[in-house]
């Protein structure tokens, strides 16, 4: 075990969620003085909200959390202190005290899963930042928090040093999400027509990834007006708003823009249950349709025959692993000159201010708001 630096005080402030449907509480909460060897003690600069803080805080997130939990899952932070053996991050980069860094959830290593089918962001036995109790050590758990305990089963990927603090957040989940949702779907090709159901941070960069990866056509799907103008300028060739437009109305679109035939790829980062029976009907015979944004509880029926008879491919995507991580880095190095990423966040708010900034994201009034753990 390595000692964590006297210089760390012993406890920090953090917004914690006692009871699904109640306010976050800002509480004091014990530093561990020991590190494993390979974790990391990190010192928390932001933490970017996602539509999965608000699914827990309101208790409609269709997983098991131990409660009570630190919220925010989607942070950035500089490393204050490191165990043994911690002296590369995840893609062999040097890792150093004061670098800013990103982090996974942890895996295994041992189940089915991590070794045999070599899907480790699938692994039973992971530990997920945000799902699990900080009644227990290390306590520090979440990214609502001014430090954070980093596993040293979780990846680690070292922060470019043009790439702010919310946006390298920003990365952390909502972008390297749709990195692996891509992954996982494929090769898109030049000839293909892309439909993007959904405007929030997830839909809006995968509209400008469809593009960079060479889709003939993207189309998005969503609301409010000032998000479907920001899919414009994320690549999107034409932006369908849910609220002036039927399923019907946008079906007839969609197909006018493909000669009848339906589109090539669906994605569905919606998070509405009703979207994807709506995806399904968009996409051509022999489609492929990508859903990443149903995390809730929501049900539908759907005639699965359809699935059979028109020869469509389903992929389901999870979360993200170290090499998602450190490619939506990339993506935003090499692209953040022509892509606006920076128009995705939104508001700053104090760590006291955490509900606010919860219930701004709930009404869509915000894209992706900033908790800040900086000092003036």
């Amino acid at each position: 075990m390595q000692a964590v630096p006297a210089e760390v005080p012993d406890t920090c402030r953090a917004a914690v969620l006692r009871e699904f449907g109640k306010p976050l509480v800002v509480e004091t909460v014990p530093i561990p003085r020991q590190l494993e060897p390979g974790a990391l003690l990190v010192k928390t600069e932001c933490c970017t909200l996602c539509g999965t803080d608000v699914h827990l805080v309101r208790g409609k997130l269709n997983r098991k959390v131990e409660l009570p939990v630190i919220a925010g899952h989607e942070m950035t932070g500089r490393v204050v202190a490191k165990g043994k053996a911690a002296e590369t991050d995840s893609v062999g980069q040097p890792l150093n005290l004061g670098d800013r860094i990103v982090w996974t959830r942890t895996n295994c290593g041992e189940c089915y899963t991590c070794t045999i089918a070599k899907q480790p962001t699938l692994c039973p036995d992971a530990k997920a930042y945000m799902y699990e109790s900080m009644s227990r050590a290390p306590h520090l758990l979440g990214g609502m928090s001014e430090y954070v305990y980093v596993f040293p089963d979780s990846g680690r990927v070292v922060v470019p040093k043009d790439i702010s603090a919310p946006i390298a957040s920003m990365t952390s989940c909502a972008f390297r999400s749709v990195v692996h949702g891509f992954a996982e779907l494929g090769t898109i090709k030049q000839s293909d027509t892309v439909v993007v159901q959904g405007t929030g941070p997830l839909g809006l960069l995968a509209a400008g990834l469809a593009k960079l990866r060479g889709a003939r056509k993207v189309i998005s799907i969503g609301a409010p007006n000032t998000r479907l103008e920001l899919a414009t300028e994320f690549g999107a060739d034409l932006a369908m708003s849910v609220e002036d437009s039927t399923a019907e109305d946008r079906k007839e679109t969609v197909l006018q823009h493909t000669q009848g035939l339906g589109a090539d790829v669906i994605m569905d980062f919606a998070g509405q249950p009703a979207a994807f029976s709506e995806g399904l009907g968009l996409a051509r015979r022999g489609g492929a349709y990508l859903v990443v944004g149903q995390l809730g509880r929501g049900t539908i029926n759907f005639r699965p025959s359809e699935i059979v008879h028109r020869n469509l491919r389903i992929v389901g995507s999870l979360a993200g692993g170290a090499q998602d991580y450190w490619e939506a880095l990339k993506l935003v190095e090499a692209q953040q000159q022509y892509l606006p990423f920076h128009k995705l966040v939104s508001n700053t708010y104090s760590l006291e201010q955490a509900n606010e900034a919860i219930d701004q994201m709930e009404c869509m009034a915000e894209i992706k708001p900033v908790i800040s753990m900086m000092t003036e």
